[in-house]
């Protein structure tokens, strides 16, 4: 007995005929008929009641293919998790980042997980958090950093949800305070984020809510050349704050009252993701759950 004529017999049962078996599995009549009868001879039974028009499975049958299910069932269940473990060894993980995160903490993680999969390829797309969710939605990337609410077409799982601070050179008269109304930054110039970036947006509804026409010096969806700009004194700009990490250059001033933003990692819903994606969702929420932990712990920000 093998996988083979046990694929047949059950075909044959599910047929309920032997012809129409026979032109399911593209194989000869004869051919089937002598599987059958030699899996017959072998177990000592008659599996089939052979009537003029069709056939039905004898008590032995029936017990037959209950076990035949099984054994195919469970041969078929080996086959996938030999499968996604052979996806560990070699796939590919595309992913979407914002401008900020993609400069904060996802290098290490990046570079981390490379040393834990070497044979995973993965592939980076830098785009605006909207942009980001409109390609996972469409299949583009497999996974990506979006920020509100997640739409219904999308899983999730939230990161962190970190503060939107003011950005400003140490010299600025601003940078005396910790803190200021939203409004006193919003009359400042401003380094902003080009237009469908999801800060920028939230930005410019504050600023109209506020009756405020915002002086913009320059945008950019550079993160890099922004806190470059603000550096050269151009204006102030705003940024979450795990973005200014150790950066002594810049000054970090907070909203009064303070202004917040959920990020999560969002992938296609009712799509089933890799071995490859699995592994890098898995390490992303561990890695990152892990800094929040301590981040809370610490009480502080930067953590020391």
């Amino acid at each position: 007995m093998d996988l083979k004529q046990l694929k047949v017999f059950l075909e044959v049962a599910e047929a309920a005929g032997f012809t129409k078996a026979a032109d399911k599995l593209h194989i000869a009549q004869s051919a089937l008929s002598i599987s059958i009868r030699k899996l017959e001879d072998e177990l000592g039974v008659v599996l089939f009641n052979r009537g003029k028009r069709k056939v039905s499975l004898t008590a032995e049958g029936e017990v037959l293919a209950a076990h035949a299910r099984e054994i195919l069932q469970g041969v078929a269940k080996a086959h996938q998790e030999i499968e996604d473990m052979r996806g560990l060894l070699k796939g590919e993980v595309r992913v979407g980042l914002t401008p900020m995160l993609s400069s904060f903490f996802f290098p290490k993680i990046i570079s981390e997980f490379k040393r834990s999969h070497p044979g995973l390829q993965i592939s980076i797309t830098g785009e605006s958090a909207w942009n980001i969710q409109r390609m996972v939605e469409s299949g583009n990337i497999d996974m990506g950093i979006i920020v509100g609410a997640v739409p219904d077409e999308l899983d999730s799982h939230h990161l962190v949800r970190e503060e939107v601070i003011a950005c400003m050179h140490p010299n600025h008269p601003l940078a005396r305070a910790r803190k200021h109304p939203l409004r006193t930054l919003l009359n400042q110039p401003l380094v902003h984020f080009k237009e469908g970036y999801h800060l920028r947006e939230i930005i410019d509804d504050l600023a109209r809510k506020e009756g405020i026409t915002p002086l913009v010096m320059a945008e950019s969806n550079l993160f890099s050349l922004i806190r470059s700009l603000v550096r050269e004194e151009l204006g102030l700009a705003f940024f979450l704050k795990m973005a200014l990490t150790r950066d002594a250059e810049v000054a970090a001033v907070s909203c009064d009252p303070p202004l917040y933003l959920d990020l999560a990692i969002a992938w296609k819903k009712n799509a089933r993701l890799s071995p490859a994606n699995r592994a890098f969702l898995n390490f992303v929420i561990e890695e990152v759950d892990d800094y929040y932990q301590l981040r809370e712990a610490a009480g502080t920000f930067p953590l020391p």
